[in-house]
């Protein structure tokens, strides 16, 4: 799983829209791409980001809610929480002589 993650966080396009998921969970793909559009100047189609978005819930870091005909996109932090505790282990305390 943690090789997943790496290759979602890989790329740069990927991370803006997580970084927009930070602002402001819970975005319809429409308003994913207009982010991409006004804040970084990304003229993406919508067919791409959604392969980016797939990419994303694959890793586990976006998880996706439908509600009538719109799907909402959510940041989920678990799996970033997982990578980060692999290597950030609490130091064994110091013994007394």
């Amino acid at each position: 799983m943690a090789d997943d993650v790496f290759k979602a966080l890989a790329d740069p396009t990927r991370r803006h829209i997580l970084d927009g998921l930070v602002e402001r969970d819970g975005q319809t793909l429409f308003e994913i791409c207009a982010r991409l559009v006004s804040r970084h100047g990304l003229g993406l189609s919508r067919q791409a980001v959604s392969q980016h978005l797939a990419v994303l819930e694959s890793a586990g870091l976006v998880v996706t809610r439908r509600e009538g005909r719109y799907k909402f996109h959510h940041l989920d932090t678990d799996p970033l929480q997982a990578v980060v505790t692999r290597w950030l282990r609490p130091e064994p305390p110091e013994s007394t002589p």
